[in-house]
């Protein structure tokens, strides 16, 4: 299993890639210097592998070499952020 996540600009998601294949996104809409994620999708045969964490760690790793914060507005993405407080940063209050 080889893991990548992408950043799809053009369709405003970050992807994860097994291989060549699209295992799961999460999309984003950017407001100003804010990264809104409000869904996340892994693929039904494929959960369970901790893939949503690793395509959420991505997308939070992007927001901060940006400058960005965040608004978690996908309930999987807020878990994430509440399991982990070196993201609560992000946050955007």
């Amino acid at each position: 299993m080889t893991l990548t996540v992408r950043k799809a600009e053009d369709q405003s998601r970050y992807e994860l890639l097994d291989g060549h294949a699209i295992v799961g996104f999460a999309d984003y809409t950017m407001d100003r210097d804010t990264v809104v994620l409000p869904h996340t999708v892994i693929n039904a045969n494929r959960r369970g592998e901790g893939l949503g964490a690793v395509l959420v760690q991505a997308a939070l790793d992007d927001a901060r070499r940006n400058g960005h914060t965040v608004v978690p507005n996908c309930w999987y993405v807020a878990q994430f952020i509440d399991a982990h407080p070196e993201y609560a940063d992000l946050v955007e209050q």
